[in-house]
Protein backbone atom coordinates (compact mmCIF):
# COMPACT_ATOMS: atom_id res chain seq x y z
CA UNK A 1 0.00 0.00 0.00
CA UNK A 2 1.51 3.33 -1.06
CA UNK A 3 1.70 6.30 1.30
CA UNK A 4 -0.44 9.31 0.45
CA UNK A 5 1.34 12.23 -1.21
CA UNK A 6 2.17 15.06 1.19
CA UNK A 7 -0.12 18.01 1.06
CA UNK A 8 1.55 21.40 0.50
CA UNK A 9 0.98 23.70 3.43
CA UNK A 10 -0.40 27.16 2.85
CA UNK A 11 2.33 29.78 2.59
CA UNK A 12 5.05 27.21 1.91
CA UNK A 13 7.72 28.18 -0.62
CA UNK A 14 6.87 27.22 -4.16
CA UNK A 15 9.21 27.23 -7.15
CA UNK A 16 7.82 30.60 -8.16
CA UNK A 17 8.92 32.43 -4.99
CA UNK A 18 12.65 31.62 -5.17
CA UNK A 19 12.63 32.85 -8.76
CA UNK A 20 10.90 36.05 -7.69
CA UNK A 21 13.38 36.47 -4.84
CA UNK A 22 16.31 36.05 -7.19
CA UNK A 23 14.77 38.61 -9.50
CA UNK A 24 14.41 41.12 -6.64
CA UNK A 25 17.97 40.48 -5.50
CA UNK A 26 19.17 41.03 -9.05
CA UNK A 27 17.36 44.36 -9.25
CA UNK A 28 18.80 45.42 -5.88
CA UNK A 29 22.31 44.45 -6.97
CA UNK A 30 21.81 46.35 -10.22
CA UNK A 31 20.76 49.51 -8.37
CA UNK A 32 23.77 49.27 -6.05
CA UNK A 33 26.11 48.74 -9.00
CA UNK A 34 24.57 51.69 -10.84
CA UNK A 35 25.01 53.97 -7.86
CA UNK A 36 28.62 52.85 -7.43
CA UNK A 37 29.37 53.58 -11.07
CA UNK A 38 27.68 56.99 -10.84
CA UNK A 39 29.63 57.76 -7.66
CA UNK A 40 32.92 56.78 -9.29
CA UNK A 41 32.19 58.96 -12.31
CA UNK A 42 31.34 61.97 -10.12
CA UNK A 43 34.44 61.37 -7.96
CA UNK A 44 36.59 61.15 -11.09
CA UNK A 45 35.22 64.46 -12.37
CA UNK A 46 36.20 66.20 -9.12
CA UNK A 47 39.53 64.39 -8.68
CA UNK A 48 40.69 64.69 -12.29
CA UNK A 49 41.87 68.35 -12.08
CA UNK A 50 43.94 67.53 -8.98
CA UNK A 51 45.35 64.46 -10.70
CA UNK A 52 46.35 66.53 -13.73
CA UNK A 53 47.91 69.10 -11.41
CA UNK A 54 49.82 66.40 -9.52
CA UNK A 55 51.18 64.82 -12.71
CA UNK A 56 52.05 68.25 -14.11
CA UNK A 57 54.12 69.03 -11.02
CA UNK A 58 56.49 66.20 -12.02
CA UNK A 59 56.89 67.42 -15.61
CA UNK A 60 59.39 69.79 -17.10
CA UNK A 61 58.23 73.05 -18.62
CA UNK A 62 58.83 71.70 -22.12
CA UNK A 63 56.69 68.61 -21.42
CA UNK A 64 53.82 70.78 -20.19
CA UNK A 65 53.93 73.01 -23.28
CA UNK A 66 54.54 70.16 -25.72
CA UNK A 67 52.22 69.85 -28.74
CA UNK A 68 50.45 67.46 -28.79
CA UNK A 69 50.32 67.28 -24.99
CA UNK A 70 51.37 64.11 -23.20
CA UNK A 71 49.39 62.79 -20.25
CA UNK A 72 52.45 61.38 -18.50
CA UNK A 73 55.85 63.08 -18.31
CA UNK A 74 58.59 61.77 -20.60
CA UNK A 75 60.99 62.20 -17.69
CA UNK A 76 59.83 62.50 -14.10
CA UNK A 77 61.14 65.54 -12.24
CA UNK A 78 60.51 65.14 -8.48
CA UNK A 79 63.21 67.76 -7.92
CA UNK A 80 60.59 70.39 -8.79
CA UNK A 81 59.40 70.15 -5.19
CA UNK A 82 62.91 71.02 -3.99
CA UNK A 83 63.98 73.67 -6.47
CA UNK A 84 60.76 75.68 -6.16
CA UNK A 85 61.71 76.73 -2.60
CA UNK A 86 64.81 78.56 -3.84
CA UNK A 87 63.47 80.21 -6.98
CA UNK A 88 64.19 83.94 -7.45
CA UNK A 89 60.53 84.76 -8.17
CA UNK A 90 59.40 84.71 -4.51
CA UNK A 91 60.55 83.39 -1.10
CA UNK A 92 58.18 80.42 -0.85
CA UNK A 93 59.19 79.31 2.70
CA UNK A 94 58.27 82.74 4.03
CA UNK A 95 55.06 82.74 1.97
CA UNK A 96 54.04 79.39 3.47
CA UNK A 97 54.71 80.62 7.02
CA UNK A 98 52.74 83.79 6.29
CA UNK A 99 49.78 81.78 5.00
CA UNK A 100 49.76 79.49 8.05
CA UNK A 101 50.03 82.34 10.56
CA UNK A 102 47.29 84.43 8.94
CA UNK A 103 44.88 81.49 8.53
CA UNK A 104 45.37 80.02 12.00
CA UNK A 105 45.10 83.28 13.92
CA UNK A 106 42.18 84.54 11.82
CA UNK A 107 40.31 81.29 12.52
CA UNK A 108 41.10 81.49 16.24
CA UNK A 109 39.89 85.11 16.39
CA UNK A 110 36.65 84.22 14.61
CA UNK A 111 35.94 81.38 17.06
CA UNK A 112 36.77 83.58 20.04
CA UNK A 113 34.17 86.15 18.96
CA UNK A 114 31.49 84.09 17.19
CA UNK A 115 30.88 81.48 19.93
CA UNK A 116 29.71 83.88 22.72
CA UNK A 117 28.00 86.16 20.18
CA UNK A 118 26.02 83.31 18.61
CA UNK A 119 25.14 81.84 22.01
CA UNK A 120 23.85 85.18 23.29
CA UNK A 121 21.72 85.86 20.21
CA UNK A 122 20.27 82.34 20.33
CA UNK A 123 19.42 82.30 24.04
CA UNK A 124 18.48 85.89 24.91
CA UNK A 125 16.06 88.43 23.52
CA UNK A 126 17.36 92.02 23.46
CA UNK A 127 16.43 95.23 21.64
CA UNK A 128 17.81 95.28 18.11
CA UNK A 129 18.35 91.51 17.97
CA UNK A 130 16.59 91.17 14.61
CA UNK A 131 18.48 94.14 13.16
CA UNK A 132 21.77 92.68 14.37
CA UNK A 133 21.12 89.32 12.72
CA UNK A 134 20.02 91.09 9.54
CA UNK A 135 23.24 93.10 9.46
CA UNK A 136 25.21 89.90 9.96
CA UNK A 137 23.71 88.54 6.73
CA UNK A 138 24.13 91.84 4.87
CA UNK A 139 27.86 91.88 5.55
CA UNK A 140 28.15 88.66 3.54
CA UNK A 141 27.38 90.71 0.43
CA UNK A 142 30.58 92.71 0.88
CA UNK A 143 33.81 91.07 -0.28
CA UNK A 144 37.44 92.16 0.17
CA UNK A 145 37.73 92.68 -3.59
CA UNK A 146 35.12 95.48 -3.52
CA UNK A 147 36.54 97.10 -0.39
CA UNK A 148 40.24 96.69 -1.20
CA UNK A 149 40.87 100.42 -1.64
CA UNK A 150 39.05 101.35 1.55
CA UNK A 151 40.80 98.60 3.50
CA UNK A 152 44.17 99.78 2.22
CA UNK A 153 43.55 103.36 3.36
CA UNK A 154 42.24 102.17 6.72
CA UNK A 155 45.28 99.99 7.38
CA UNK A 156 47.62 102.83 6.38
CA UNK A 157 45.82 105.12 8.82
CA UNK A 158 46.17 102.52 11.58
CA UNK A 159 49.80 101.87 10.77
CA UNK A 160 49.08 98.20 10.00
CA UNK A 161 49.73 98.21 6.25
CA UNK A 162 51.92 95.34 5.01
CA UNK A 163 51.59 93.37 8.26
CA UNK A 164 50.20 89.97 9.19
CA UNK A 165 47.96 91.60 11.78
CA UNK A 166 46.16 93.56 9.06
CA UNK A 167 45.30 90.39 7.12
CA UNK A 168 44.33 88.53 10.31
CA UNK A 169 41.82 91.27 11.16
CA UNK A 170 40.51 91.49 7.58
CA UNK A 171 40.03 87.73 7.19
CA UNK A 172 38.42 87.48 10.62
CA UNK A 173 36.05 90.35 9.84
CA UNK A 174 34.87 88.93 6.52
CA UNK A 175 34.33 85.41 7.88
CA UNK A 176 32.84 86.37 11.23
CA UNK A 177 29.32 86.97 9.90
CA UNK A 178 28.99 83.48 8.41
CA UNK A 179 30.44 81.86 11.54
CA UNK A 180 28.00 83.73 13.82
CA UNK A 181 25.01 82.76 11.67
CA UNK A 182 26.03 79.10 11.54
CA UNK A 183 26.71 78.89 15.28
CA UNK A 184 23.48 80.78 16.05
CA UNK A 185 21.45 78.07 14.31
CA UNK A 186 23.25 75.30 16.17
CA UNK A 187 22.80 76.95 19.57
CA UNK A 188 19.14 77.63 18.79
CA UNK A 189 18.68 73.92 18.03
CA UNK A 190 19.69 72.89 21.57
CA UNK A 191 16.67 72.84 23.96
CA UNK A 192 16.70 75.53 26.63
CA UNK A 193 15.88 72.85 29.20
CA UNK A 194 19.51 71.71 28.94
CA UNK A 195 20.67 75.13 30.16
CA UNK A 196 18.07 75.23 32.89
CA UNK A 197 19.06 71.78 34.17
CA UNK A 198 22.72 72.80 34.34
CA UNK A 199 21.85 76.07 36.13
CA UNK A 200 19.79 74.15 38.69
CA UNK A 201 22.93 72.16 39.44
CA UNK A 202 24.76 75.41 40.18
CA UNK A 203 26.45 76.06 36.84
CA UNK A 204 26.96 79.66 35.77
CA UNK A 205 26.36 81.03 32.28
CA UNK A 206 29.98 80.61 31.20
CA UNK A 207 30.06 77.08 32.60
CA UNK A 208 26.88 76.24 30.71
CA UNK A 209 28.39 77.64 27.52
CA UNK A 210 31.78 75.92 27.65
CA UNK A 211 30.99 72.66 29.46
CA UNK A 212 27.44 71.93 28.33
CA UNK A 213 26.68 73.75 25.09
CA UNK A 214 29.98 73.50 23.21
CA UNK A 215 30.12 69.66 23.18
CA UNK A 216 26.61 69.66 21.71
CA UNK A 217 27.41 72.11 18.92
CA UNK A 218 30.75 70.63 17.82
CA UNK A 219 29.47 70.10 14.25
CA UNK A 220 28.78 73.83 14.02
CA UNK A 221 32.22 74.68 15.39
CA UNK A 222 33.80 72.32 12.88
CA UNK A 223 31.86 73.99 10.07
CA UNK A 224 32.97 77.45 11.21
CA UNK A 225 36.60 76.33 11.51
CA UNK A 226 36.70 74.73 8.08
CA UNK A 227 34.95 77.62 6.34
CA UNK A 228 37.08 80.32 8.00
CA UNK A 229 40.38 78.50 7.60
CA UNK A 230 39.81 77.65 3.93
CA UNK A 231 38.57 81.17 3.13
CA UNK A 232 41.59 82.73 4.87
CA UNK A 233 43.97 80.26 3.25
CA UNK A 234 42.69 81.05 -0.24
CA UNK A 235 42.19 84.82 0.18
CA UNK A 236 43.83 86.74 -2.64
CA UNK A 237 42.46 90.22 -3.42
CA UNK A 238 43.01 91.91 -0.06
CA UNK A 239 46.40 90.23 0.39
CA UNK A 240 47.53 91.51 -2.99
CA UNK A 241 46.67 95.09 -2.02
CA UNK A 242 47.59 95.14 1.68
CA UNK A 243 50.79 93.07 1.64
CA UNK A 244 53.48 94.60 -0.57
CA UNK A 245 56.54 92.78 0.79
CA UNK A 246 57.19 89.47 -0.98
CA UNK A 247 57.92 87.61 2.26
CA UNK A 248 54.66 88.72 3.89
CA UNK A 249 52.43 87.60 1.04
CA UNK A 250 50.51 84.29 1.28
CA UNK A 251 50.81 81.43 -1.18
CA UNK A 252 47.77 82.58 -3.15
CA UNK A 253 49.64 85.77 -4.11
CA UNK A 254 53.07 84.13 -4.39
CA UNK A 255 51.66 81.67 -6.92
CA UNK A 256 51.12 84.48 -9.43
CA UNK A 257 54.83 85.33 -9.39
CA UNK A 258 55.55 82.21 -11.46
CA UNK A 259 53.30 83.49 -14.28
CA UNK A 260 54.86 86.39 -16.15
CA UNK A 261 53.80 88.41 -19.17
CA UNK A 262 55.88 86.40 -21.64
CA UNK A 263 56.73 83.21 -19.76
CA UNK A 264 55.40 80.95 -17.02
CA UNK A 265 57.05 78.27 -14.89
CA UNK A 266 54.05 75.95 -14.99
CA UNK A 267 55.89 73.10 -13.27
CA UNK A 268 56.29 75.30 -10.20
CA UNK A 269 52.72 76.55 -10.43
CA UNK A 270 51.48 72.96 -10.23
CA UNK A 271 53.91 72.01 -7.45
CA UNK A 272 53.07 75.04 -5.30
CA UNK A 273 49.36 74.38 -5.83
CA UNK A 274 49.78 70.82 -4.55
CA UNK A 275 51.65 72.08 -1.49
CA UNK A 276 48.89 74.64 -0.87
CA UNK A 277 46.19 71.94 -1.01
CA UNK A 278 47.85 69.55 1.46
CA UNK A 279 47.23 71.54 4.71
CA UNK A 280 43.54 71.91 3.90
CA UNK A 281 43.22 68.15 3.26
CA UNK A 282 45.04 67.40 6.51
CA UNK A 283 42.68 69.74 8.40
CA UNK A 284 39.66 67.87 7.03
CA UNK A 285 41.19 64.53 8.05
CA UNK A 286 41.93 65.70 11.59
CA UNK A 287 38.63 67.43 12.26
CA UNK A 288 36.14 65.20 10.43
CA UNK A 289 35.65 62.82 13.38
CA UNK A 290 34.34 65.73 15.47
CA UNK A 291 31.30 65.95 13.20
CA UNK A 292 30.04 62.63 14.59
CA UNK A 293 31.65 62.74 18.03
CA UNK A 294 30.08 66.10 18.89
CA UNK A 295 26.58 64.70 18.39
CA UNK A 296 26.97 62.15 21.20
CA UNK A 297 28.78 64.21 23.85
CA UNK A 298 27.86 66.90 26.31
CA UNK A 299 25.30 67.49 29.07
CA UNK A 300 25.43 63.83 30.15
CA UNK A 301 25.81 63.48 33.91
Amino acid sequence: MTAPAPVALAGADTPVKPARRRQQEGRFTGRIAGRMVAGLVIALIFVLPYLIMLIGSFKSRDDILAVPPSYLPKTWHPENYLTMWSTPETPLPENLISTIVISVFATALVLLVCVPAAYYTARFRFPGRGVFLFLVIVTQMLQPTVLATGLFKEMVALGLNDTWLAMILINAAFNLAFAIWIMHNFFAGVPKEVDEAAQLDGAGKWTVLFRVQLPLVWPGIVTAIIYTFVASWNEFAASLVILSTDGNQPLSVALTKFVGQYDAAWQYVFAVSIVAVIPVVVLFMLIEKRLVGGLTQGSVK
